[in-house]
């Protein structure tokens, strides 16, 4: 998760360019990791509800799509 959240920033150095890694901070990748945790969570109590009550929760799946829209938010704004 760490490695998925590193920037690359290019640097003019002289004549050539350098590429330095910028590791996340740790509350960043905290804070993914239980982003994941509640997304896998909450599949699995969708995927109860529908198991047991036979009906599908539309406020479950508004949550899990919300998350995962959330983490891919970070993933790919930590990137650019």
């Amino acid at each position: 998760m760490k490695r998925a959240l590193t920037r690359k920033i290019s640097v003019k150095r002289g004549r050539g360019q350098q590429i330095l890694e910028v590791p996340p901070s740790e509350r960043l990748v905290l804070g993914v990791k239980l982003a994941v945790g509640m997304v896998g969570c909450l599949s699995a109590l969708e995927v109860a509800h529908m198991a047991f009550l036979g009906s599908w929760s539309s406020e479950v799946f508004a949550v899990i799509t919300g998350l995962i829209g959330t983490v891919s938010g970070v993933l790919i704004g930590q990137r650019g």
